[in-house]
């Protein structure tokens, strides 16, 4: 385990001396004269993180330094995380959407400051994925940056926007597969048709980016990590590199179209009623927008999709939307960021979410982020001290013992759509398979769950029975359903059911067979921007496994809608503090 470690830190340093050494090199290059268009800014930003920057509040992968008056880059970095996201320059869009003088400023302050500090190839920013990011950042805010500038202050920007296109044209094969390398191949496509003299990277960088599609982009829209919100990151950056490409007179090659025409389907399949993206393997809910924006952008006409989206099945009626995990966790390079989520829903109603998973502990530190990947918590069964899929034995941080899917129904009636599924993630340690079978109603009221623990075959009831001798006879485990933490839900009908109130006036009762014992138990809602996970509430049902089956009903019914008078369209902005 220490050699390995050893050898991915000696991979990693000599990449990083290699960036730095073509950042230099690249410094030599002949700069551009300016751009061949006035660009166009195409990312959105959040005004009221753009204000608290402006306050002097600079609040990155969840460390909150407070700072005000203070340049950038002489604030102190807590972490890895959070030097990203200084250096990928995404705070200017924040900036930008603020507008004013103050706001404006400071972003040409902090970006001639980087120049001034890092422009030669120093500090831990010459990476082909942050350097991408930067670029299309410095690239669509052009005019807020250069507006009231000097002659040489001009110069400074062509200079630096020229040695990082010319980095990335030698170096953004470096960068690992997936969303890095989208994001350093859709920087140099940016780069080489808006800036004079640089056209000549334009058709190899749109030629890699379309083998990237080819290679990362399956058959039904999907990437390896299984992660929504990375999935529209890439479509986002596909649809801004295809329009930059059209806009610029050329063409944008078949498969680069083709990826983008899988991706928008199953991107609206993994929409919640409300907008927001399923929050599955790492991913949140997106930027209030951002899907919209990307889909209406991409010009690819809405249609259903048939089976499964990127391994999830969706449930829709009426005001209602169930998005279920019914695919094997990701495997290979992703595994570092898969959950033990198989068997999890999501339950939106309106523009309410109602059952969550808890979410990305990642910037909340290593404890976190190892919590939030356990099935726990997750809205699925969990067996007692287990995960539905386990961490590798060698202490590595990857999910190496992954349920597999043994059973997968998917059918509609007039009266209700339905799922059967089943996975066999207790298979090896208890010779048990978990079966979830959920039946929403036609009108999108009712959400009807039977979720049962069974060992079906004689190995499997051998193995149970082994593990029953060593527990004493029985075997924990709980389903868990963790609220939204803007759900209000309180025991009700004598310690019978659970009543949810959600902010719509909508309220919801849930309700059990009697075959386990009902609590209403802490939870947390983990989400970037915040400083801590919020608080939120969970109903757990707690039960044991004394023979070779256990099974228990549940229902989740809407008891009263939004009231005729309220319009439901208030949402909060993504916060910016907590």
């Amino acid at each position: 385990m220490r050699a390995v470690a050893r050898g991915a830190w000696w991979a990693e340093a000599w990449v990083q001396a290699m960036n730095r050494l073509a950042a230099r090199k690249a410094t030599r290059a002949k700069p551009a004269a300016g751009f061949v268009s006035q660009p166009e800014p195409r990312t959105i930003g959040l005004y009221a993180r753009g204000k608290q920057l402006v306050a002097g509040n600079f609040l990155f992968a969840g460390h909150l330094i407070e700072a005000p008056g203070a340049e950038i880059w002489d604030i102190a970095r807590p972490g890895p995380a959070f030097e990203a996201e200084l250096q990928g320059f995404g705070w200017l869009d924040d900036l930008a959407a603020v507008g004013d003088p103050a706001a404006r400023k400071r972003a040409q302050d902090w970006t001639f400051g980087w120049i001034d500090r890092y422009g030669r190839g120093d500090g831990p920013g010459w990476s082909p994925d942050l350097t991408g990011r930067r670029l299309i950042r410095w690239i669509n805010h052009a005019i807020l940056l250069l507006g009231g500038q000097d002659r040489d202050r001009a110069l400074a920007y062509y200079s630096a926007l020229s040695h990082q296109t010319v980095f990335l044209s030698r170096r953004w094969q470096v960068a690992s597969p997936g969303l890095p390398r989208f994001e350093a191949l859709t920087g140099l496509i940016y780069a080489g048709l808006a800036l004079i003299g640089m056209e000549a990277h334009v058709d190899p960088a749109a030629a890699a980016l379309a083998r990237e599609c080819e290679r990362e982009v399956d058959a039904e829209g999907g990437i390896p990590t299984r992660n929504p919100e990375e999935l529209l990151e890439v479509f986002t950056l596909l649809t801004w590199a295809a329009q930059a490409l059209t806009d610029a007179g050329r063409l944008v090659p078949p498969s680069h179209l083709a990826a983008i025409e899988r991706i928008a389907p199953t991107l609206r399949a993994l929409r919640h009623a409300d907008g927001g993206l399923a929050r599955f393997h790492g991913g949140g809910r997106g930027l209030e927008g951002r899907l919209d924006h990307a889909l209406a952008s991409s010009g690819v006409k809405p249609a259903p999709v048939g089976g499964l989206a990127m391994g999830f099945t969706r449930l829709s009626a009426g005001r209602s939307s169930v998005i279920v995990d019914t695919a094997l966790p990701p495997g290979g390079e992703a595994e570092a960021s898969a959950h033990a989520s198989t068997l999890a829903f999501e339950l939106t109603s309106g523009r309410r979410p109602l059952i969550v998973n808890c979410g990305n502990g990642a910037p909340f530190g290593a404890d976190w982020h190892r919590a939030s990947r356990a099935t726990q918590s997750h809205s699925t069964l969990s067996i007692d001290g287990f995960s539905s899929s386990r961490f590798a034995h060698d202490r590595r941080e990857v999910l190496e013992d992954r349920a597999r899917i043994t059973l997968l129904r998917q059918s509609h009636d007039a009266e209700a759509h339905l799922l059967l599924a089943g996975h066999d993630g207790w298979r090896g340690t208890h010779g048990l398979v978990h079966l979830r079978d959920l039946s929403l109603t036609a009108d999108g009221r009712r959400l009807d769950g039977t979720d049962m623990l069974v060992a079906d075959t004689p190995a499997d009831k051998d193995r149970l029975q082994a593990v029953l001798r060593r527990t004493g006879g029985d075997i924990g485990f709980a389903l868990r359903f963790h609220l939204h933490p803007d759900a209000d839900a309180e025991i009700d009908m004598g310690g019978a059911a659970v009543s949810v109130a959600l902010r719509s006036g909508e309220i919801w009762v849930f309700r059990h067979d009697g075959q386990a014992v009902m609590t209403l138990e802490p939870s947390v809602y983990l989400e970037k921007g915040r400083l801590m996970p919020r608080a939120a509430r969970q109903i757990v049902l707690a039960a044991s496994l004394q023979d070779f089956q256990a099974r228990i009903g549940w229902t989740l019914a809407k008891a009263q809608d939004t009231p005729l008078a309220i319009r439901d369209i208030d949402r909060e902005e993504p916060p910016s503090r907590p």
